[in-house]
């Protein structure tokens, strides 16, 4: 019984400065992160049925002052993006997918040109079909 209470004293401590390290990473990673709403636009299936394409999204900015008008242009850079995903799915085939880095790309130029300049990064972490 006293060998297993030395082996969990032994094992916690590396686990709990882990613990530590990986909480203070994460608050230095996600103080840069700017959340965006998700994105959605009508699209045509295979069968002429109407499907929605969903995209969620955000903004990586490590300027403080980039930031705080990335913040404030949320309004603007969703109502563009949005405009640009409506356009680029309408033009589609029924049942086509997507390109992906195609849309990143002007994500990230549509982002530049609203915020006024280069700094920000736009990270897109799904598209979903439906």
């Amino acid at each position: 019984m006293y060998r297993r209470t030395l082996l969990i004293a032994l094992l916690a401590a590396p686990v709990a400065a882990f613990a530590k390290e990986a909480e203070v990473s994460n608050k230095a990673n996600t103080a840069t992160y700017v959340a965006m709403q998700t994105l959605s636009a009508s699209i045509t299936r295979r069968d002429g049925t109407r499907g929605v394409v969903t995209i969620d999204n955000g903004i990586d900015v490590p300027d403080a002052t980039l930031r705080a008008y990335a913040l404030s242009a949320q309004p603007r850079l969703r109502a563009a993006c949005n405009r640009l995903l409506s356009n680029y799915m309408a033009g589609l085939p029924g049942g086509a997918a997507p390109n992906a880095d195609y849309l990143v790309r002007e994500f990230q130029r549509i982002t530049d040109t609203t915020l006024g300049k280069t700094g920000a990064r736009v990270l897109v972490g799904s598209i979903l079909m439906n």
